[in-house]
């Protein structure tokens, strides 16, 4: 397997202060990742490291396969990037802003210039965008006008620091369908973002650290698994309760909840004894329950797991 992002043992120390305590991150090439923690858990810092922003206390981080950051002017040119709240020269229209600063880079030729400004503006919802100066933007305007500029190279890799924040419910919806567009495109997203919805919707892979520590890094179907519990729907509730009773948690009308380890076995069972099933849902948790129990809460802590039997 190819990594787009390799962290090992990150490590960074501001004095006696660790903000970021031997992380390791691995981010396959051609995921969406998601990188989630509590406020002040070091996530800002880690994208930092990873961009070679912040030199680490400790670590290495390679990048699109390369060291970082030995290699960077060979590799941040193949990496889109919006870090927080860009930072333009807010007395220049949009155009002017993204020529200058496609200008300050390397690897793209001038000659593609105004037609990757123009594509770019055209994705994030810019296009039709006039000539009035930056400092007259919104704030969900500027973050466009970032995630444009992380877009002007057409990013092997695009690594995005709450990328909608400022931004309407309309306007992250569309900003989420153009991530999965350049996803398929064979972009590698990593997203870090306080919005777990978000990225619940998007990512396929995730980490959480809290406290600067790792405290889990899997994929969103593994760390989003099954609660225990099932709901079901019968007409024969009566009955249906009845050889329940043991794992039974409520009812209401022609729903019932009950706890068990195997759906498939109790369905079954149900089956066999005459009850009519019509529908049968596994509950799983969110990534809100598995967040909040990592980072100190836990919705779930009451949760009894099943009898073997059912």
């Amino acid at each position: 397997m190819t990594f787009a992002v390799h962290a090992d043992g990150l490590t960074k120390r501001y004095g006696r202060r660790t903000v970021v305590d031997c992380l390791d991150l691995q981010v396959a090439t051609g995921d969406r990742f998601g990188f989630l923690g509590p406020n002040g858990s070091g996530k800002s810092t880690t994208v930092r490291m990873l961009l070679g922003l912040v030199r680490p206390s400790a670590g290495t981080v390679r990048l699109l396969g390369r060291s970082m950051p030995r290699y960077a002017r060979q590799v941040l040119p193949k990496i889109g990037a919006l870090v927080e709240a860009p930072a333009f020269h807010t007395f220049l229209p949009a155009r002017v802003e993204l020529a200058a600063l496609d200008e300050a880079g390397r690897g793209a030729s001038w000659r593609t210039r105004r037609v990757r400004i123009e594509n770019a503006l055209e994705r994030v919802g810019l296009g039709d965008i006039d000539d009035r100066p930056i400092s007259r933007f919104s704030l969900g305007m500027k973050q466009r006008l970032g995630l444009a500029a992380a877009l002007l190279r057409r990013p092997r890799l695009l690594v995005l620091d709450e990328p909608t924040n400022g931004l309407d419910p309309q306007s992250i919806r569309e900003i989420r369908d153009l991530l999965l567009e350049l996803n398929t495109e064979g972009t590698t997203v990593f997203l870090s973002s306080h919005l777990l919805s978000e990225v619940e919707m998007l990512c396929t892979e995730t980490a959480i650290i809290c406290d600067g520590r790792l405290v889990a890094h899997d994929s969103l179907d593994a760390l989003c698994g099954p609660t225990g519990r099932v709901t079901l729907r019968t007409p024969d509730t009566e009955l249906a309760a009845h050889l329940l009773e043991r794992v039974l948690e409520g009812r209401d009308g022609y729903s019932l909840v009950a706890r068990t380890k195997n759906p498939m076995a109790l369905n079954a069972a149900l089956v066999s004894a005459g009850v009519r099933v019509s529908e049968l849902v596994v509950e799983r948790r969110t990534l809100e329950d598995v967040f909040l129990e990592l980072t100190g809460g836990d919705p779930d802590g009451d949760r009894e797991f099943v009898p073997d039997e059912l």
